[in-house]
Formats: structure tokens, C-alpha cells, sequence
């Protein structure tokens, strides 16, 4: 059992960042800062802790690098309106009747094929409160279909999140978007039986002031919207059925480049290229600012104390998988940070363990969906803004959501044990 940290400055470390997250200090500063003083707490070496820091966050590069080509497929779907389309395709289809089941698949498809789950809401969101006006559905129903619907996407698209979950425990990213099929489905039907229980309670209703003017706007087909996605998922399933390997470093921007000219828009493909970039710009800085604090937390006493404690309680070792996920997303507000944490830093303790790789990826990935979107993380504001709501409509939804991620979460530990 070597380390070179303490449990005390690991844990110290956390709650510096957590304190400053909260007190909305930019958050990859706040976890370099909480790094560095759990590792001088830890150890009282300078020199160690900054080399620790620096190797965390060397670790994340790779996971940098695809997740900043996934940008260019973003920003297409985004900016030629594909991912507006699909969604407008599915509500119309399902109709009114059924618009609490139209919203949440919308939503989690956008995001399953590539669309970061914040965005999903805020292109999903003119469409639900359009149909729900009409239907008379009120907000919080409408916005947690769409957040359920999300979260349901999230465990299963390329999105940062799944790619640095891959990097870390060395899965392929198409094995681990599939481990978690099973999960997402089920945390898709628990969304859309919470949201219809929701929207037959009191709520603000959807007003004129909320709805967007949508009739200028010119949309791709639907056949054009989804050529981008398919040629996305045809080249990711080439490993698992043929063992030909497609990275996602190559996969994700040409299925933006095939985006952009079946919209027949490849004259705006930089501009396409360089919107997604300005997406994942933020995602990516905070992964870095991650990598400094898992490499404190990686190298220190935590996680043998953890698997020690688990073994008191008589607790199987691989329960530690999704309660990583579960506690550092909710200690970050954010799914990537807290899925890449924990996947970082217990990665190598549950390979020890026996659990396979893929499947711990998997329940660290759904635990991460469970409490990300507290109100100290960007996700809470974003998706209160998308439906106008005030901070304190949105606060109640949270126990909402946190039931559909742990659905997510039990499901993917069922079928582990499966």
C-alpha cells in the first residue's frame, strides 16, 4: 500500500474546492487550489504536490483532445439547426396527448447523438414550451422531462463525460455509451412518469413572455439532420462488430462535416467548427483543473481507506464504483468533473477489486447523474433560465431529478450483477 498523501489533505483538498465552487469562484481554479492545499496538508511537500498535480492533469489530454474535436459535430448540430429539426420532428409526431413523452425523448436523443446535455435543454426548450402552452402543461413538468430526458442521453452519447470515463479505466467509448442502454431507458420512463405526476400539480404555466418567435427560422430535412449522427454511430460501431477502430478523434468531426454538407452549409463549417469550440472550451480547462485534484486524490491514502471502510460495513467492493460517481458530481454540480474524478482516482483500486472495467466505467458514469445539477453548478442556472423559471421553482425539481439518475445508477449496478 503505497501512497504519498494523507486522507486528511485529499479530503481537505476537496472541500477547499468545494467551498470555493459554491462560492462561485471559477471552478477549474477551484480545483487547482483545492489540489494544492490537500497536497501541502497531505504531505507538507511542495515539490511533490505541484509534480502530482501536474501528472493529474498530463493524464487528461488525450480526453482533451477528442473532447475538443467532438466540439466541431456539436456546433454543427447546434448551428444548422439538425439538432433543432430532430427534435421538432419527434414532438410533432407524438402530438400534444403525449408532449411530456415527445419532450423527454427529444431531449435525449439530441444528446445522445452528440449534443452536451445543457445545450440539449436550452434547443429542446422553445419546442416543449410551445407544445405545452397549447396542451396546458406548466413548467416544472415540462423542464423535467427535459432534464430526464437529458440525463437519460447523457450516459449513453460521446459527450466529455463518457470520453474521459473511457480514457481512464482504457475502454472503448462505443462499449461503455452501450454498457448503459439498458440504465438510460429505464431513467427515461421514470422521467416521463414523474414529469406526468408533476403536471398535474400546481405550477407556473407557460406564458407569451416564454415562448420564442420561431417562424422565420429555416430548418434542414429531418433526412439531413440525422446524416451527421449516423455516419457518427456507423463509424463507433465498426470496433465492437468488425474490430475496425474509428477514435472518436476521427469519428466525431467528420459526422460534423457530413452534418455540415447534408445541410448544404460546408461555406459555414469553420464557423460550425469554431461555435463548438467556444462550447467545449470550458469543459475542457475544467477537465484539466480536475486532473490536478484526482492526481492528489489518486495518490493518496482515500481511496485504501474507503475500500477498508466498505469492508467494515461488509459492503461488496464494487458499490464503491457508483458512490464515487454519486459524491464527486454532486461535490463538483457537474457530471464531467465528477464522473472524471471518480473514474481517475478509483479506477485503478476497483480494477484491483476484480470488477471489470467496463462495467465499473458504467455505474461510475449513471452515479454521476444522480445530484449534478446543485445549484452551485452551471447545469442548475442554465436550465432554470431555458424555462423561466426562478431559483426557487427550480430547487424543487432537484429531488426529482436526483430519482432519475439514481434509476440510472440502481439499474446499472442490476445489470452488473447480471
Amino acid at each position: 500500500m503505497n501512497y504519498d498523501f494523507s486522507t486528511i489533505g485529499a479530503l481537505c483538498g476537496m472541500a477547499v474546492a468545494i467551498f470555493l465552487i459554491i462560492k462561485k469562484v471559477q471552478p477549474a481554479y477551484s480545483l487547482i487550489l483545492g489540489a494544492l492545499v490537500g497536497g501541502i496538508v497531505g504531505s507538507g511537500n511542495l515539490v511533490l504536490t505541484v509534480d502530482t498535480m501536474v501528472s493529474g492533469s498530463q493524464s487528461m489530454i488525450s480526453s482533451v483532445l477528442r473532447i475538443m474535436t467532438s466540439g466541431i459535430l456539436a456546433g454543427t448540430l447546434i448551428k444548422t439547426g439538425a439538432a433543432e429539426k430532430i427534435a421538432e420532428v419527434i414532438v410533432q409526431k407524438l402530438g400534444e396527448k403525449r408532449a411530456i413523452i415527445a419532450v423527454a425523448l427529444a431531449t435525449m436523443i439530441i444528446c445522445a447523438v452528440g449534443v452536451f446535455i445543457d445545450i440539449s435543454v436550452i434547443t429542446v426548450a422553445p419546442i416543449a414550451l410551445a407544445i405545452g402552452k397549447k396542451a396546458g402543461y406548466n413548467k416544472p413538468s415540462l423542464l423535467l422531462a427535459m432534464i430526464g430526458g437529458g440525463k437519460a442521453g447523457n450516459i449513453i452519447s460521446p459527450n466529455p463525460n463518457t470520453i474521459a470515463v473511457s480514457e481512464a479505466f482504457g475502454v472503448d467509448l462505443t462499449s461503455l455509451m452501450l454498457a448503459n442502454v439498458i440504465p438510460a431507458v429505464f431513467a427515461l420512463v421514470v422521467a416521463i412518469i414523474l414529469a406526468t405526476v408533476l403536471s398535474k400539480k400546481q405550477g407556473a404555466l407557460v406564458g407569451e413572455q416564454d415562448l420564442e418567435n420561431r417562424d422565420n427560422k429555416e430548418l434542414p430535412s429531418f433526412i439531413q439532420a440525422v446524416a451527421g449522427p449516423l455516419v457518427v454511430v456507423l463509424l463507433l460501431s465498426l470496433r465492437p462488430l468488425f474490430s475496425i477502430v474509428i477514435d472518436p478523434l476521427i469519428a466525431l468531426p467528420l459526422g460534423g462535416l457530413v452534418c455540415a454538407l447534408a445541410c448544404k452549409n460546408i461555406h459555414k463549417f469553420k464557423e460550425y467548427a469554431e461555435f463548438g469550440l467556444g462550447k467545449v472550451t470550458g469543459v475542457s480547462i475544467l477537465l484539466i483543473g480536475t486532473g490536478t485534484i484526482a492526481g492528489i486524490i489518486k495518490a493518496s491514502a482515500l481511496q485504501y481507506d474507503v475500500i477498508s471502510l466498505l469492508e467494515v460495513m461488509n459492503m461488496p467492493a464494487f458499490i464503491l464504483a457508483p458512490i464515487a460517481g454519486i459524491l464527486m458530481a454532486g461535490a463538483t454540480a457537474s457530471t464531467t468533473a465528477g464522473a472524471t474524478i471518480g473514474a481517475q482516482t478509483f479506477a485503478g483500486t476497483l480494477l484491483e477489486a476484480g470488477i471489470p472495467a467496463l462495467s465499473a466505467g458504467a455505474m461510475i458514469h449513471a452515479g454521476a447523474t444522480v445530484i449534478d445539477s446543485l445549484p452551485h453548478g452551471s447545469f442548475f442556472h442554465a436550465t432554470g433560465g431555458a424555462a423561466g423559471m426562478s431559483i426557487k421553482e427550480r430547487m424543487k425539481l432537484i429531488p426529482y431529478e436526483a430519482c432519475v439518475g439514481l434509476t440510472s445508477t440502481v439499474v446499472s449496478i442490476i445489470v452488473y450483477l447480471v
